[in-house]
């Protein structure tokens, strides 16, 4: 039997989401799953969608919330009959729901994939979840965290945690090219691969960074990642550290930049975000680097506290900074924690069980007798 699988993501820009939405096209080739895809804009980061030959549709939208767009997507699930509807985001989730519920196609809402504080939780996204929740057949997070988040019915609720593509560790540039086209000279590297947004916390990495710097200058600072608070972020380093807190901007080779980090960081603020599964938690664990990350979201679902890197309460400058620096001065315990991520990652969080706990999933609401329970 061959599954229809219709796949709704807002767009393909430089995210997390979007990265593992490519990873699912690439771990479906060879199932018994037709996918097509539908994007709500043209921005394409990720190329691969292209070299994997999957049917894309471009719903472009004229205005923001634009009706007609229902009526298109309509049409589309008409001409393709799709088995499942899968959406990747709150917005895909409530264009999803008339053409799933007319049509009597299975629909899973996977807009949680965030973990924020039940309060940070955005009015918008509020409204979202109660319109699309009481019409999914399954309510998908990527992290337990996330269901808690958005008190999702357990009746219908599921996680999948994020997976990571393996071989991407295999493409891999040499360090020296990487530190001489980012001009870094100093022994040790530190970096930050994160969206420049408010919920990620760009204001403490640079404070902690400007602290250690003050004491030391054998390490460089790197932010990887470009967005609407990167021209703010920049204003506040100190010209005397200018050299050695670099932005690097959106790079395609992430996984080069990230393997000559001594130490990968992901700070968050919670008054407005929560994470998920971290993609770029993942890119650090994967390539063995230690991990020192806010504490809350899914975080503590992948980073173990004391074992492969170091969970930080929020906004704490004063602890981050001493994190960081314990483990650039011991390289022993760096490189223990950097192993102990990286066999963590490989048994857990792997492409392959992603994908099998997808298929799994889509087998389980495709069964007339699925009768699903709780998962939080």
């Amino acid at each position: 039997m061959i599954v229809k699988l219709l796949l709704l993501v807002s767009d393909l820009s430089a995210g997390g989401i979007q990265r593992q939405f490519v990873e699912l096209l690439k771990g479906l080739r060879g199932k018994s799953i037709c996918p097509r895809v539908v994007l709500f804009s043209r921005e394409v980061h990720y190329d691969d969608i292209e070299r994997l030959g999957v049917k894309t549709y471009f719903l472009d939208r004229r205005i923001k919330k634009d009706p007609t767009v229902f009526l298109k997507l309509y049409n589309i699930c008409k001409e393709f009959r799709p088995d499942i509807i899968h959406s990747w985001d709150s917005m895909s989730s409530v264009y999803a729901v008339p053409s799933a519920k007319l049509l009597r196609i299975k629909f899973i809402n996977f807009m949680i994939q965030d973990a924020p504080q039940p309060a940070a939780v955005t009015f918008s996204e509020s409204i979202r979840s109660k319109i699309t929740f009481p019409f999914s057949d399954v309510i998908l997070a990527n992290s337990r965290a996330g269901l808690r988040s958005y008190n999702a019915p357990p009746e219908r609720s599921r996680f999948v945690h994020n997976g990571f593509d393996l071989t991407r560790v295999n493409r891999v540039f040499g360090t020296n090219g990487v530190r001489s086209r980012f001009a870094i000279e100093t022994p040790h590297v530190v970096g930050m691969v994160a969206r420049f947004h408010i919920g990620k916390d760009y204001e403490s990495y640079i404070a902690s960074a400007t602290r250690i710097l003050e004491r030391r200058d054998d390490v460089t600072f790197l932010a990887v990642g470009d967005g609407s608070t990167l021209a703010e972020c920049r204003e506040t380093v100190s010209p005397a550290f200018g050299e050695r807190i670099k932005f690097l901007g959106n790079q395609r080779d992430v996984e080069s930049i990230v393997n000559i980090f001594d130490v990968g960081v992901l700070l968050t603020n919670p008054n407005f975000h929560g994470e998920g599964i971290s993609n770029s938690i993942m890119e650090y664990m994967a390539l063995g680097k230690p991990v020192v990350a806010t504490r809350g979201g899914g975080t503590a679902e992948i980073v173990d506290d004391g074992k492969t890197g170091f969970v930080v309460e929020p906004r704490n400058v004063e602890v981050i900074a001493e994190k960081i620096e314990l483990l650039l001065d011991d390289p022993g315990l760096a490189k223990s924690m950097g192993i102990a991520g990286k066999e963590r990652l490989f048994n857990n969080f792997g492409l392959s069980k992603m994908m099998e706990s997808f298929v799994e999933l889509y087998e389980e609401i495709l069964c007339p007798n699925n009768g699903f329970g709780g998962s939080v």
